[in-house]
C-alpha cells in the first residue's frame, strides 16, 4: 500500500510533490474518519472544532473572529457554523458588553454533554493513527512544523 496504489498513479514530477499529494490525499482519508464517528453525535468536524475552542475558553466567552483566528479551517464561515450551533442548543451567544457590535459565544451545557460523549467514545486520534507509533507520530509532528516554517 503506498500513495502510488491508492490514487493509481505511479510517477510524481519530484519527490516533494509526491510528498504534498501524499499529505493531501491523507488529509482527506483521515477527515473521513472523523466525520463518520461525529455524524454519530450529529456535528460535522467544523462544528466540533468550533465546540472544542468554546471549551478550552469557558467560563470566558469567545467572539466569532477569536474563534476563526483558532479553527483549522480559516475558511469556514464560523458565523454560520455558530449560528447551526444555537439552534442545536450546543452553543450560545450575547452582545458582547465590551463593544456592542460583537457578540460573545458560549458553549452551553448540551454542547459539554455532546464533547463529554465523544471523549467518552472511540478515541477519534486512533481512529487514524492507529498504525503509527509514539516515535513516528513525533517525528510526523516535527516534519509538519517544519514544512510550514516561512
Amino acid at each position: 500500500m503506498g500513495i502510488e496504489k491508492d490514487i493509481q498513479q505511479s510517477r510524481f514530477a519530484s519527490s516533494r510533490h509526491k510528498a504534498l499529494i501524499n499529505i493531501l490525499y491523507t488529509y482527506g482519508w483521515a477527515l473521513e474518519r472523523i466525520k463518520n464517528v461525529l455524524a454519530t453525535h450529529d456535528i460535522t468536524h467544523q462544528q466540533f472544532n468550533i465546540l472544542r475552542i468554546l471549551r478550552g475558553s469557558c467560563p470566558n466567552p469567545l467572539s466569532t473572529l477569536q474563534i476563526r483566528e483558532r479553527m483549522l479551517d480559516k475558511m469556514s464561515d464560523t458565523s454560520r457554523i455558530v449560528d447551526r450551533l444555537i439552534l442545536k442548543g450546543l452553543a450560545q451567544k450575547t452582545i458582547s458588553a465590551k463593544d456592542h457590535r460583537l457578540v460573545d459565544v458560549l458553549i452551553t451545557e448540551k454542547g459539554q454533554a455532546v464533547l463529554k460523549e465523544i471523549d467518552e467514545g472511540p478515541d477519534l486520534t486512533m481512529e487514524v493513527m492507529h498504525n503509527v507509533s509514539e516515535e513516528e507520530m513525533e517525528l510526523l509532528s516535527q516534519l509538519l512544523d517544519k514544512i510550514r516554517l516561512n
